[in-house]
């Protein structure tokens, strides 16, 4: 099949690479020139597992192509999937400036049949705004699926090739069809293609990343109850998890979640609400339990050092927003990280792909290291914000004699507080008791 991707982000180079891994014929289209030609010389602007391999594997097998050339996209394919970026406005509503941009450039290309497919997250009624900017521009016939993306960062591969579930919203029968068959590739082991309204579509992208951030900022909730009452939140989100009404998944307490989606997700419902009357009390709680917890942690390490945090040094391990990724956009570690720098405190900080887009959102104010037990040297405490594999098993007596003293406070409960206990160091978690 012929596919067009406008937008070579991270959602739009994933899907790209990935229909082309199925055998599909795939023009990438971006108005980054200099994006554009790093992808054309082998160069991946993100880190994800897989990715870069699947790029050139099927840049080499002639199935995937980068250009700038938006009408050559739109001559040459069926389905036109918009994958451009829909940043959170001062507001908190979805900015669509560049999907109203794409769409009004394809619509002045577009000559014949077409079937127009939204990746971006767009607010609910997005589709209507899309056909009334084609119908203004175009006499083409074309129809309209609404077809969000559910990838998680360090796993997207994996979760495009073998999807939990593929949700497309369209009135259509014939593209139902289509798209059926664009997708049966990704369902040989069972088909789960909901097909629904592009505005039930639309509402189950900001539903599900809510949902789940909920269910992050509830464990958290409950992780700060637990250090006022002595219980193990770790025994508690165990017996939580085991419940099969509730399961298991997104039940991690933590140093609260970041990133491109959820927290941009979040407040684009919240103002979608406000617009039409409805107060989304849950997603405003979420909201601020999510911030909260970036603070009572933050807190907890300036209370440590309090009446010497200007003579503070603290060694960052993680700088990215998760784990197997280099995205810090609204990274936990940044946050904090800026509340140290404005108390005084220097940083040493050591993350294995994000270092550099770190740097440029710290401003370049902490000292980066090759690797986390370098970033010891000279540091009062060791603070882990990123639940990297490499920290997960590390070398607890090294870690005790580089740091000048011997604690750690860990926002991804990484440890068992015994085993930290026993080589000497003294150990601060979430919703676990301080050894």
């Amino acid at each position: 099949m012929q596919i067009c991707v406008v937008g070579v982000g991270y959602v739009g180079l994933v899907t790209s690479a990935c229909l082309a891994e199925a055998g599909n014929t795939v023009v990438c289209v971006d108005n980054d020139s200099e994006k554009i030609a790093s992808l054309k010389n082998g160069v991946i602007p993100m880190y994800e597992p897989g990715l870069t391999e699947i790029v050139k594997r099927n840049e080499q097998l002639g199935r995937l192509h980068f250009t700038t050339d938006l009408k050559y996209g739109v001559d040459n394919a069926l389905i036109i999937f918009l994958a451009v970026g829909t940043p959170s406005a001062p507001d908190g509503c979805s900015d669509l400036s560049a999907i109203f941009a794409a769409i009004g450039e394809i619509a002045e290309n577009l000559h014949d049949y077409r079937i127009i497919a939204t990746k971006s997250t767009v607010p609910v009624g997005t589709h209507k705004k899309v056909a009334d900017i084609m119908k203004s521009k175009t006499k083409a016939p074309f129809d309209y699926v609404s077809n969000p993306e559910f990838l998680k960062e360090g796993a997207a591969v994996e979760d495009f090739m073998s999807p939990d579930r593929i949700i497309i919203g369209t009135t259509s029968p014939e593209v139902r069809t289509i798209m059926h068959q664009l997708y049966s590739p990704f369902m040989r082991k069972r088909s789960r293609i909901l097909f629904m309204d592009p505005a039930s579509a639309e509402m189950t992208k900001y539903a599900a990343n809510t949902m789940l951030a909920t269910r992050i900022s509830f464990m958290n909730e409950i992780s700060a109850l637990c250090e006022k009452l002595g219980a193990d939140v770790e025994m508690v989100r165990h017996g939580l998890g085991s419940d099969s009404r509730i399961g298991s998944a997104f039940l991690f307490p933590g140093v609260g979640f970041g990133g491109s989606c959820f927290p941009k997700d979040i407040r684009a419902l919240i103002h979608t609400g406000a617009e039409h009357g409805v107060e989304m009390t849950i997603a405003e709680a979420v909201q601020r339990a999510n911030v909260r917890q970036h603070d009572r942690f933050a807190q907890r390490v300036l209370d440590y050092f309090q009446g010497r945090q200007d003579r503070t040094t603290v060694a960052a391990w993680g700088l990215s927003f998760k784990a197997r990724t280099d995205d810090v956009r609204e990274s936990p570690a940044i946050y904090c990280i800026r509340k140290f720098l404005r108390c005084g405190m220097k940083i040493r900080a050591y993350d294995p792909e994000a270092t550099s887009a770190a740097m440029v959102a710290l401003e370049g104010a902490v000292e980066t290291c090759p690797n986390g037990y370098d970033a010891l040297d000279g540091a009062d405490a060791l603070a882990i914000f990123t639940d990297w594999q490499e920290f997960r098993n590390p070398d607890f007596e090294t870690i005790a004699k580089k740091l000048k003293e011997p604690v750690i406070f860990d926002g991804r409960n990484l440890y068992d507080p015994d085993l930290v206990r026993n080589k000497g160091i003294q150990y601060h978690s979430i919703g676990r008791a301080s050894v």
